[in-house]
């Protein structure tokens, strides 16, 4: 069952759940990948509530996203098995079937292809409205030097910046 939730209504929780560390999960070639990310903003643009997450160009999912440009933002809501963001954030979709290898239970999306997971119950479902990638001359202050590598190619090191309206949130209930 599923508790439907309105997303501005509930940001502060959600990006709550973001900072702490949650999943994005794509689907493209018959293939679902989940990576985890700790970075994102929501907002309302173009009248649409959207969030707004960072994936490096050396990730998979990446080149997932690009091919189908929807996704699933995965909350966790109370404690987290850390394993699951440790794994998430350090394996690649490439190598490992990450769902799999932590026994994660997908759960059918209500308005995007890409699955939801029931372990992080709180879920974004998202289109891709604009995507950017980040320039590095355009970014200001201690970024470049605290989260980026001098000597990173902008494709691999940098991120694009995927803003996607929220077209369902809801809690997975059991």
């Amino acid at each position: 069952m599923k508790r439907f939730i309105d997303p501005i209504a509930n940001a502060t929780k959600i990006l709550s759940g973001v900072s702490q560390g949650c999943l994005l999960t794509t689907k493209a070639d018959g293939q679902v990948n989940t990576m985890s990310i700790s970075w994102g903003t929501m907002g309302i643009e173009w009248s649409k509530p959207i969030v707004t997450v960072f994936v490096r160009g050396s990730r998979h999912t990446k080149g997932l996203l690009d091919k189908n440009p929807e996704f699933t933002v995965n909350i966790p809501v109370g404690q987290i098995d850390k394993q699951i963001i440790s794994l998430c954030g350090t394996k690649s979709g490439r190598d490992l079937d990450k769902i799999k290898e932590l026994g994660l239970t997908t759960v059918e999306p209500e308005a995007v292809s890409v699955p939801a997971i029931r372990e992080l119950p709180l879920t974004l479902e998202c289109r891709v409205l604009y995507a950017q990638q980040q320039l590095p001359a355009c970014i200001k202050g201690d970024g470049v030097s605290s989260h980026y590598s001098a000597n990173g190619d902008i494709h691999d090191n940098y991120h694009t910046a995927y803003y996607a309206e929220i077209v369902s949130a809801y809690v997975i209930e059991a």
